[in-house]
């Protein structure tokens, strides 16, 4: 099986009618727009809402989308979730939209409106969900065990009955995978 860097998977959202792209697309990306529409102050159905405004804005612009190594995939995108909040909000009548969540979204343009280590780490956790399964139960209890949970190396390799090495490349397989998965979305 190929893998796809989330680079190549762009450039496959580009031509528009790779299902299997959109779908792995879906999968990444769903979770941290959740979180960003809940910074915004969206309650869960108006969360759903403009998040499915988000994807049919996506299924249009994404044909037509050139990839920058220098500028981050990740800002765009969250660019473009809070104007559809902004577009959504403007539409509707000013006594049903609260001041607060109005000043939230007129300020999303600042760094500071969004948590970038929060957005990173649940990029990676969903990325390290999809990217699971093509992995022993071994090798990700290895990688887990000490690049998540901090075990020494020694520990880890004594309970699974392997050798050091075996625990030392079994995470570095882990860790390029997910540096693939996270090529060129990760800035």
């Amino acid at each position: 099986m190929a893998v796809d860097t989330s680079v190549s998977l762009l450039l496959r959202l580009r031509r528009g009618s790779d299902s299997a792209a959109w779908e792995r697309f879906v999968e990444l990306y769903t979770p941290v727009m959740y979180r960003w529409a809940e910074q915004l102050g969206a309650q869960a159905a108006d969360s759903a809402d403009l998040i499915q405004d988000v994807f049919i804005l996506l299924v249009r612009a994404l044909p037509r989308f050139e990839y920058d190594r220098d500028r981050s995939f990740r800002a765009w995108l969250r660019t473009v979730v809070a104007n559809k909040w902004r577009e959504r909000h403007r539409r509707k009548s000013p006594q049903y939209v609260s001041g607060s969540h109005l000043e939230l979204a007129a300020g999303l343009d600042d760094d500071s409106a969004w948590d970038d280590a929060q957005d990173r780490a649940a990029i990676c956790r969903q990325a390290l969900e999809l990217i699971r399964p093509e992995f022993s139960p071994t090798t990700w209890t290895a990688f887990t065990d000490t690049a998540v949970h901090g075990r020494s190396v020694t520990e880890v390799a004594e309970a699974l009955q392997i050798t050091a090495n075996a625990v030392y490349l079994a995470r570095g397989r882990v860790l390029k995978r997910l540096r693939q998965e996270l090529e060129g979305l990760w800035e």
